[in-house]
């Protein structure tokens, strides 16, 4: 018989698939603009599988294919293993527009749809006639103050180089950073192919006002495959410079405020742990609670920490944040990420307030709000309680106002006989339910004496031990209702249960790399051997423990993987 929720649940993994599959494989261009006659890098990377050759039918409209690869790269981070895997498409742009990438079909997933702006050469690029040049350019031009600009630096030339160096941009006013590694391609000017080296990086001015790049310079030599000598490295020198730049940086609206100065393409809030509507919480049982920032244009060193005001009702602990940066097209992605345990500390409505963040959009040049709207969890009591705080008053609070003002209570006014019609029934069935409950377990009782026991070996076998999640489960029993004994035994047999070469609590402690753990353990200890010390709270001691526990790391990391060799001969300096 086919029960009637698989069909249902069926539908609803069919309709998730290609969520999931956009999630799998991830799609983005070496850059967001280009020329006409430049090359483009279509890059695909997956954490899970290797990507297998993708249908490229439908860039053909658009784009020429020149050409495909294939890498893997791991690495080895805070005890933690990662693999990507990529394959990288050479494309062509065919015409000038904003073109369209579309979702591209690998395997049974689907990778997002993306945008390139294609524009014509410059005049100043039509007027380029050597076999090496540079160039340099911001976007945008006329930023504010702390917003990230994009600078590309690109070097073409026409011949194999070497001794080859590129001088770093200098800009005095202004935070300069690079930005991942060289990107090489090719481009077309006044009908001549050129082979192209560029470099981006992040430059925020620090100050309004006019800011000057003086050029950058490039030095090496040329070789010429026609001389033998080339083959002994024996070349042109050759030096070039670029253009000088100017940044005309805009101070912050006078009608900002106080706010803190958040210029951004795009900022986002977002938060994870809420518990749902059908998932219950109780008096102090705590959930995790994470809040998270992400900004288009910023580093996570610009963005606000994001932190929870004193909640009516519960009590907040945090953790130690996580931040960092990535690279997009050339712009920096920064992202704060700020976690919390919650432990509610008495039973009704508890409100997490709304948190907003104001920033500034240079897209628009306006100013916006990200907010994460107010929640309301239902908290329920504790197990084991029977009254509920803000639940309904009894009914004698009535009987006993009146007797307060001065009156006689009156006897209420009782028809037995419809007392008796209504309780009834119920007190008929309530008997009839226990006389039921109790003879079944008679009978499971005498079965269980007559039954045979299954003959055992002549050497017992050892219990297995309990799982990590059961002793931790026990350990949050005895953290609410054990004395400091029981704790001390549930949280080192929890300890023992991850790491069984610990023997007492004080090797436990000096195992750990958290300084509020290993408080919380001496605490303990003191709680058990000196009477008049009490023992920490429940509270405290399931907020410790509410992620487990933070050992110290052990073993070094594994080495990484070199990258693949460049597509050219030589390297910059």
């Amino acid at each position: 018989m086919i029960r009637p929720w698989r069909p249902l649940v069926a539908v609803l993994l069919l309709s998730l698939m290609p969520m999931l599959a956009q999630a799998a494989v991830r799609a983005t261009l070496d850059r967001s603009t280009a020329h006409l006659g430049e090359t483009v890098t279509l890059n695909l990377h997956s954490d899970t599988a290797p990507i297998s050759a993708p249908d490229l039918s439908a860039l053909n409209q658009d784009f020429q294919v020149l050409g495909q690869s294939s890498g893997t790269t791991r690495s080895f981070v805070n005890g933690k293993s990662t693999v990507d895997y990529s394959y990288g498409v050479a494309l062509r742009p065919l015409h000038e527009g904003t073109l369209q990438i579309p979702a591209l079909t690998i395997g049974n997933e689907q990778t997002q749809p993306l945008t390139l702006e294609v524009t014509a050469p410059s005049a100043a690029d039509a007027d380029v006639h050597g076999p090496v040049f540079v160039e340099a350019r911001f976007d945008p031009p006329h930023p504010y103050v702390g917003q990230q600009v994009a600078l590309s630096v690109k070097l073409y030339y026409t011949s194999n180089l070497a001794n080859a160096s590129l001088s770093d941009p200098a800009i005095d006013g202004a935070d300069v950073n690079r930005l991942g590694n060289d990107t090489d391609y090719q481009a077309q000017r006044n009908g001549r192919t050129y082979n192209v080296i560029e470099r981006r990086y992040a430059v925020v001015p620090q100050k309004a006002g006019e800011l000057t790049m003086a050029p950058i310079v490039f030095q090496g030599d040329l070789l010429d495959p026609n001389d033998p000598n080339s083959f002994l490295g024996m070349g042109s020198p050759v030096q070039t410079q670029s253009n000088a730049l100017t940044l005309r940086v805009q101070a912050a609206p006078a009608s900002w405020g106080q706010s803190a100065w958040l210029p951004a393409r795009q900022l986002t809030l977002g938060v994870d742990g809420l518990p749902g509507p059908g998932t219950p919480v109780r008096v102090g049982q705590p959930f995790n609670l994470t809040l998270r920032i992400d900004a288009t244009g910023l580093s996570f060193e610009a963005l606000p920490s994001l932190t929870l005001p004193t909640l009516d009702g519960a009590t907040a602990y945090p953790d130690k944040p996580v931040t960092g940066n990535r690279v997009d097209g050339g712009w920096i992605i920064g992202h704060r990420e700020h976690r919390f345990a919650i432990v509610p500390g008495r039973a009704g409505t508890l409100t997490l307030p709304a948190i907003t963040v104001k920033w500034w959009n240079v897209v628009t040049g306006q100013p916006e709000t990200a907010t994460i709207p107010a929640h309301s969890i239902r908290v329920l009591p504790a197990t084991g309680t029977t009254a509920s705080a803000g639940g309904p008053a009894p009914a004698a609070s009535t009987p006993a106002a009146t007797v307060g003002a001065g009156k006689t209570p009156a006897a209420p006014a009782t028809d037995s006989g419809t007392a008796r019609t209504t309780r009834s029934p119920w007190m008929w069935i309530a008997l009839a339910l226990g006389t039921l409950w109790l003879l079944t377990l008679i009978t499971l009782l005498l079965r269980r004496r007559r039954s045979p026991r299954p003959v055992s070996s002549v050497r017992g076998e050892p219990d297995a031990p309990a799982p990590p999640k059961d002793r931790r489960e026990a350990f949050l029993r005895a953290a609410r209702n054990g004395d400091s004994e029981t704790q001390a035994h549930a949280l080192l047999a929890w300890a023992q249960g991850e790491r069984p070469g610990l023997r007492h609590l004080e090797a436990v402690a000096a195992a750990l790399d958290s300084q509020e753990q290993r408080a919380v353990i001496a605490a303990l200890e003191r709680a058990r051997y000196a009477g008049a010390v009490a023992s920490p709270s429940p509270a405290a001691l399931e907020a410790a423990f509410v992620h487990g526990f933070a050992w110290r790391d052990a073993g070094a990391g594994k080495p990484v993987d070199e990258p693949l060799p460049p597509l050219y001969p030589f390297k910059l300096r």
